[in-house]
């Protein structure tokens, strides 16, 4: 959500500055813009691509000829229409401040008010840029300060989040950047400076990065960086060495970025196992959570609290931790905990789950759990990012970069590390050990059946050419099945734009049945497990109705060949290991039917990867 990007050394900034940009559209953006400092302050800005960026700025290079410092942007709209008056950076009236920002100014209105009262003239429908004028009157009070006390001044008066940074050739050679809920990082070279919203615009340049925290604001020059609270404390950072290469955050030959995600699953699967796996040994090894598993283990509850594909993840780490540890859990959405004055204490384990560890609504879950006493858990694929500072321990994903914004491998990932979790809860308390190591060499065989069903990418594309213009999908399971009917029906509306629900098979007599007909296609998890005769009965219930079946069946069924119109195979494996299965056709099919219909698959509209708002 928004990409923010700066560039101080000794090389020209604006090539730097796209390039950047063009790493961030994965977070999901509707304008685009730039602005350097070479004795003046150009820029430009505008609706649409960052490649439409590009060309404009190859147009007239000249303005932008010499400079080496720079910030750029990438907007996704929420107070005004994406447009080029929007577009950041943001400007004051003499052109001489730039400002990017990401984030939501709540108390805007007041400020702007206050200042279109003092003769501010604004130029944008944006909350963003009051922040400029704000800047501008300040120093404009006292023109003797520098830019990082005209900025920390500014932000006394600022209520909400933001990510931001500022330039202006008034106090030249330098970058404020500031962070309060909107992640901001500082890649290290050789007398050059980064700074981004993430790592992904950085690793090209360098491996070594800071991560700002909440409530912290640094000034970048060519010889450093100065970290300082906003109250003028001077704090010291640990830098970070990025644990992924720029290959990792290209397509390598795949039409998309979903689709080479969808495909690293096996692989993935491996490297979050990777250590952690000891099937001779009968036990799991999580070194973040080994000084906190007794405690764990001790817990009257867990909640777990996710946001929308975590949040299925967290539905099937229910399902395990209880059938496996007997744990009571509970699994909320993080946008609602906060507000209905949760029962957390002490007695309680909050796990948050979270793909970039800087969901805004999962962050104040988090905060929230800890205001009550409860032990905090996280869930997280960014090393580094927010979540994994704040909480008490964790496990991280090993999933690696994700660029897609539908997620795919970050699910799975999710998904293996609650299951590695919950054997890890059950080891001594009800378990034994030879269930302990017939289990975890069921979840080992796991990325070997991902990679068969890989197999199936053909045929499933068949199936996705008979279903394409369809309006409505339905998709239906039971038991561990039901959050992976969800994420399914997730999947297809995220990229493709065609409504989809997902619900447990038994609740379609409850309502979703009155809307099967013969333009209905219906997606069944049938799967041999417990429910599986049932699940033939609501089959059957959707077939007297000319309803379309897709099912999702095991090798070597043939009861619902007789009923499917369309029948995709997986290796038969445990209840509890299904989902890591039924997953991967789903994910394909909603691949193949959104590119088909041509649709940016990677970056579906009005859609962000990290969603920093509320």
């Amino acid at each position: 959500m928004c990409g923010i990007v700066g560039y101080i050394g000794m090389r020209e900034a604006a090539p730097i500055l796209l390039a950047g940009l063009q790493r961030l559209e994965y977070r999901g953006y509707d304008s685009a813009g730039i602005a350097l400092q070479n004795g003046g302050l150009p820029f430009m800005k505008q609706k649409g691509s960052v490649g439409a960026l590009q060309a404009a700025y190859e147009e007239s290079p000249a303005k932008m000829a010499g400079a080496t410092l720079g910030i750029g942007h990438t907007r996704w709209a929420t107070h005004g229409d994406p447009s080029d008056r929007n577009a950041h950076p943001h400007m004051n009236t003499d052109e001489d401040i730039a400002l990017i920002h990401n984030g939501i100014v709540e108390n805007y209105s007041l400020l702007r008010k206050e200042l279109i009262s003092e003769g501010y003239v604004f130029r944008s429908d944006t909350d963003s840029e009051v922040l400029v004028h704000l800047v501008d009157r300040i120093w404009k009070t006292d023109p003797s300060l520098g830019l990082e006390s005209v900025v920390r001044a500014a932000l006394r008066h600022v209520e909400g989040a933001y990510g931001l940074c500022v330039i202006s050739p008034r106090d030249p050679d330098k970058i404020i950047v500031a962070r309060k809920g909107s992640p901001l990082v500082i890649g290290i070279g050789e007398g050059e400076y980064f700074i981004a919203s993430d790592a992904a615009p950085i690793v090209e340049h360098t491996n070594k990065v800071v991560y700002l925290s909440d409530g912290e604001m640094a000034v970048v020059t060519r010889e450093g960086y100065q970290v300082k609270t906003i109250e003028n404390i001077e704090t010291e950072k640990v830098v970070t060495e990025l644990d992924f290469s720029l290959e990792k955050i290209e397509k390598g030959g795949f039409e998309h970025f979903m689709l080479k995600e969808i495909f690293e699953q096996p692989e993935v699967m491996r490297d979050v196992m990777r250590g952690r796996v000891r099937i001779e040994e009968g036990r799991i090894v999580l070194g973040g959570i080994e000084d906190y598993l007794d405690r764990l283990k001790q817990a009257k509850r867990i909640v777990i609290c996710a946001c929308g594909t975590s949040w299925h993840a967290g539905l099937i780490g229910e399902y395990l931790i209880e059938d496996f540890a007997r744990i009571p859990v509970e699994v909320d959405y993080a946008s609602e905990f906060r507000y209905r004055n949760p029962i957390i204490g002490p007695d309680d384990v909050v796990i948050v789950i979270s793909q970039s560890g800087e969901t805004a609504d999962t962050l104040a879950a988090l905060r929230a759990a800890k205001e009550r006493g409860a032990m905090v858990m996280g869930i997280c694929n960014v090393v580094g990012s927010t979540i994994p500072r704040e909480t008490m321990c964790g496990i991280y994903t090993h999933a690696g970069p994700e660029v897609g914004v539908a997620s795919t491998k970050a699910f799975t990932a999710q998904v293996i590390v609650l299951y590695m979790l919950a054997l890890a809860l059950s080891k001594g308390r009800t378990i034994s050990h030879d269930e302990m190591r017939l289990n975890l060499k069921e979840l080992s065989q796991v990325p070997g059946h991902a990679a068969k069903i890989l197999e199936l990418d053909a045929q499933i594309q068949t199936i996705a050419e008979s279903f394409k213009d369809a309006r409505n999908f339905l998709y239906l399971g039971r038991g561990y099945n039901f959050p992976v009917a969800l994420e399914g029906a997730l999947k297809l509306k995220e990229i493709s734009y065609i409504h989809a629900e997902g619900y447990p098979a038994a609740e379609m007599k409850h309502g979703p049945i009155a809307l099967i007909d013969e333009d209905m296609p219906v997606i069944f998890i049938a799967t041999r497990d417990s429910s599986y005769n049932k699940i033939l009965s609501n089959i059957e219930e959707v077939r007297s109705r000319k309803g379309r079946v897709i099912a999702i069946a095991s090798e070597g069924d043939t009861e619902v060949a007789r009923l499917a119109e369309h029948v995709i195979y997986i290796p038969q494996a445990s209840a509890q290991i299904m989902p890591l299965l039924t997953v991967i056709p789903l994910q394909l099919l909603s691949y193949h039917i959104a590119a088909l219909r041509g649709c940016n698959v990677d970056r579906p509209r009005n859609l962000a990867k990290s969603v920093t708002v509320e």
